[in-house]
């Protein structure tokens, strides 16, 4: 079951259930899952890897707005948006932890023979790739700066 599919039946098991919060951000989600399907060049699919890809934009969006929300005193709009992100994370995999972060990069260096900081752009091509909606571009940068150093 494609990741399209699963949110449009969790729609329905939602509004069985009544829980508004989680059907309203469900609802977002299949709303931007569906302009990008039908996007000029999309041939009215959506790839689960592109999908995740929307769904972190959608999560991040969330948090900035939920950050801006609480700086203008808006505690009650912040909270709202911050349920809205903890559904649309639930899609989401677990995102890796520093030190597994470190362990997947030390493995890629070793994978591509990478030898010093003139090999980061090789090296962060295949780790964005292989931690892709795991970890953030910022955090793997950092790693491999840190191992390459």
């Amino acid at each position: 079951m494609t990741l399209f599919e699963q949110v449009s039946k969790d729609i329905v098991a939602a509004m069985k259930a009544k829980d508004k919060v989680r059907l309203e951000a469900l609802r977002n989600i299949k709303k931007v899952f569906l302009e990008a399907k039908t996007a000029p060049g999309a041939n009215d699919t959506l790839e689960d890897a592109d999908a995740m890809k929307i769904l972190q934009k959608l999560a991040k969006q969330g948090h900035d707005s939920a950050e801006l929300y609480a700086g203008q005193g808006r505690q009650d709009l912040a909270d709202a948006e911050l349920a809205q992100v903890a559904v649309i994370e639930g899609y989401l995999p677990q995102p890796l932890t520093a030190e597994e972060i470190e362990a997947a990069v030390r493995d890629i260096i070793a994978q591509t023979g990478a030898q010093s900081v003139k090999d980061m752009g090789r090296v962060m091509g295949v780790a964005s790739k292989q931690l892709a909606g795991r970890a953030d571009g910022k955090s793997i940068s950092e790693a491999v700066k840190r191992l390459l150093a």
